[in-house]
């Protein structure tokens, strides 16, 4: 971890965004990371997970591990996921946060860089059944920021804890703002 510590402490010196960031979560949770507009968004995750001093783990689509990517990938904390057939993720997730002391998925919850209309509920759903807190993480073009915001226990008011998220990432712009998903999901209403 002291090599990646290191690597994030370069990254955030040299790069034109700033890490600002609140204390970093412990144990195992799912850290967002919105708006996510960018393939720059994996990057910066990585660095702040990095800086925080944990190692995160993603889901990715399993086409991004083929072939040679497919190592590096998963040495990055990478999880495969079948997007046609995705029968037995969130229970696989589940095991591995009640296995590992320290295990933060971070998931995107626009499930992709643009062209939807509202989040995804996989988040909310694996928190709930799980009991893990959702730290909300972040990056905002507009005031070059990246970093970690609060974490928080989800009430199973939909409602209620979507406000919360949308209090945060309302000034929060991703790299592209131009595809930015306000926080909403389908079982809102």
């Amino acid at each position: 971890m002291r090599i990646l510590r290191l690597i994030a402490d370069v990254f955030w010196s040299v790069s034109r965004w700033n890490f600002r960031s609140e204390p970093a979560p412990k144990g195992s949770g799912i850290l967002l990371a919105g708006p996510h507009t960018s393939n720059w968004d994996f990057v910066l995750m990585l660095a702040i997970a990095w800086k925080c001093g944990f190692r995160p783990y993603f889901l990715g689509k399993k086409e991004l591990f083929r072939g040679p990517a497919g190592p590096f990938m998963r040495a990055l904390g990478g999880i495969a996921v079948d997007r046609k057939n995705p029968v037995g993720v969130v229970d696989d997730l589940l095991a591995r946060a009640k296995a590992g002391d320290d295990f933060q998925v971070v998931i995107t919850p626009e499930g992709t860089r643009g062209g939807v209309e509202r989040w995804k509920s996989g988040f909310y759903r694996i928190a709930m059944q799980g009991d893990l807190p959702v730290t909300l993480g972040y990056c905002d073009s507009k005031t070059m920021t990246a970093g970690l915001g609060p974490t928080i226990r989800l009430t199973g008011d939909v409602k209620a804890d979507m406000d919360v998220m949308r209090a945060f990432y309302a000034d929060k712009w991703g790299v592209r703002p131009e595809r930015r998903v306000m926080p909403r999901l389908a079982e809102e209403g």
